[in-house]
């Protein structure tokens, strides 16, 4: 299944959102999965001095992505398609 980064803007003062907004977003995608999308949250990654978060999503459509992010509020975002290798 192809892989998504999402990248979203979290200032510094509200550090404690990036949290909040991967709750949000493993819901949205459990929520999808069980309504039959091919998808699947699979982890965050917060860099708090460069106010950004990126959540990595594997998933058989594009437009999943999308929906995931408008589900879970993640606001304006960034969506790229990755290649993940190990080693």
């Amino acid at each position: 299944m192809p892989s998504y980064i999402v990248e979203t803007y979290v200032p510094r003062a509200r550090s404690r959102d990036a949290d909040a907004a991967r709750c949000r977003a493993r819901a949205a995608a459990d929520v999808l999965a069980a309504e039959g999308a091919a998808i699947r949250y699979v982890r965050s990654t917060h860099l708090p001095d460069d106010e950004t978060c990126f959540h990595l999503v594997e998933a058989a459509a594009r437009a999943d992505v999308d929906e995931l992010c408008r589900r879970a509020d993640l606001g304006h975002v960034r969506i790229v398609a990755a290649v993940e290798t190990v080693g």
